[in-house]
């Protein structure tokens, strides 16, 4: 499913004309991105919880020339964690 797809569906079953759900859509998801850029956790009850890691630094290397040492730096990941609701939906457990 695209974003489009759930503007049109959205738009679809309430009667809201499509360009504004893609607005309204946007602009949440702006200030989600917004929130976890901000290091805050961004949670959504019933259907799971966006947070930010920070992965440490560490020492990487080719296989094909284990001699060659590369170092990786560290780095901010997201990391969704799927709420109960959502989990059992979609896993059946």
């Amino acid at each position: 499913m695209t974003k489009r797809d759930l503007v049109v569906r959205i738009a679809d079953e309430t009667g809201l004309i499509q360009q504004d759900v893609a607005s309204i859509l946007q602009k949440s998801l702006d200030y989600i991105v917004e929130a976890l850029q901000n290091g805050e956790t961004v949670e959504f009850r019933n259907f799971g919880v966006f947070e930010i890691n920070t992965r440490k630094s560490r020492i990487g290397r080719n296989p094909n020339k284990p001699e060659d040492v590369v170092t990786i730096p560290e780095r901010r990941v997201v990391k969704f964690k799927p709420g109960k609701i959502m989990k059992k939906q979609v896993t059946g457990i």
